[in-house]
């Protein structure tokens, strides 16, 4: 028996062929597409300027499929943890971040990570595989669905290294920013990667969405232990490759994630090597408190001590935020996804109550 298409597995292109394959025109596979993104319909019957006969087609070769919301938590700020099982049993955590008019999701490309930095609990979970394009863009289709709105910033911040999944992540986050989908503008959509140099050349090539890098060391011994993929990809291939990325538009900035771990990379003498690291690279450093989780071996950096990192890298001209922690008090902090989700399997095998997750809402 032939597998049934996913939808959501496809770009436009791929809706133009699927309706020309079905006995439509590509045309319909545009109405095919916005149907999907922009209006959120997944019945094919429903989808009444398509012609019937290829409703009925598509019926009988297609299923839509998402993720499905497994549990469903808010905290106290507005940000909500969605646990998501996938078609195979495995499952993945996406982060709605409110903040004003803003509504940033946070995004997974792959079940677990195989990168393995010290200071992130998706390490300890080990890497499981890819996710597929409409596992990705289902995330934000079930997002949008659920808050009754469209994200305006999507992060490729979730569990995984985008750029280990470069063909699914790079599709996916051209359906965002199609204006028959999602309609966020390039600068709206930021991947986050811990440094995969030749991804980030390959990138360059064909997008221009915004690129985080996490940093989090001034130098390669430091970096060689929090982040491993630097013994491969050193800072001075990185910053290459990041200079390359940014181009010649002064505008178009690298931001830097740099997360705070008390005693190891906080120092002033920290702070002046990052300066003399980032000279002559469009900058922007995002300094994260580091979040808490069961079994790490790290602590957060006092908060006079990350305000006198900040007023140093302001001082010597880097634009330098300290990012406001959220979702913290649900593990939906960054560094904290699958934490949660390990120790509730661990307890519900040991027979204890669920009480660490809302249920979803109806």
């Amino acid at each position: 028996m032939t597998d049934l298409i996913n939808p959501l597995d496809l770009d436009l292109n791929g809706c133009e062929a699927l309706a020309l394959a079905h006995g439509g025109k590509a045309f319909h596979g545009r109405n095919l597409f916005k149907w999907v993104h922009k209006h959120g319909v997944l019945d094919f019957d429903a989808m009444t300027d398509l012609p019937l006969a290829m409703r009925q087609s598509l019926a009988a070769g297609c299923r839509a499929t998402l993720p499905e919301v497994a549990l469903e938590q808010p905290a106290p700020d507005g940000t909500i943890k969605w646990l998501l099982d996938l078609a195979d049993g495995q499952r993945v955590e996406t982060v709605f971040i409110p903040e004003g008019k803003r509504r940033t999701l946070c995004v997974s490309s792959q079940v677990g990570c195989a990168l393995d930095c010290r200071f992130c609990a998706t390490a300890r979970q080990g890497f499981n595989r890819n996710l597929t394009p409409g596992e990705i863009i289902g995330q934000v289709w079930t997002a949008t669905r659920r808050t009754g709105q469209a994200p305006t910033n999507v992060v490729l911040m979730g569990m995984g290294e985008p750029l280990a999944n470069f063909d699914a992540v790079v599709q996916a986050m051209a359906v965002m920013q199609h204006d028959l989908a999602y309609m966020l503008a390039k600068t709206r959509v930021t991947l986050s990667t811990a440094g995969l140099v030749p991804g980030i050349y390959r990138l360059k090539e064909i997008s221009e969405v915004s690129l985080a890098v996490s940093l989090h060391a001034p130098d390669n011994a430091l970096r060689n232990e929090l982040v491993p993929i630097n013994r491969k990809y050193p800072l001075e291939e990185l910053l290459a490759a990041c200079k390359v990325y940014a181009g010649q538009d002064k505008r178009r900035r690298i931001t830097w994630e740099y997360v705070m771990l008390d005693g190891v990379n906080d120092s002033l003498a920290h702070a002046k090597a990052l300066i003399r690291l980032l000279e002559g690279v469009p900058s922007k450093v995002n300094l994260i408190p580091f979040n808490p989780f069961p079994g790490s071996d790290f602590a957060t950096s006092p908060l006079e001590r990350v305000d006198a990192f900040r007023r140093r890298l302001i001082g010597a001209g880097l634009v330098t935020t300290t990012r406001k922690t959220r979702g913290d008090g649900i593990a939906a902090a960054c560094g904290q996804l699958v934490g949660r989700v390990e120790n509730r399997r661990r307890s519900l095998a040991r027979g204890a109550p669920d009480a660490d997750y809302a249920r979803p809402a109806a």
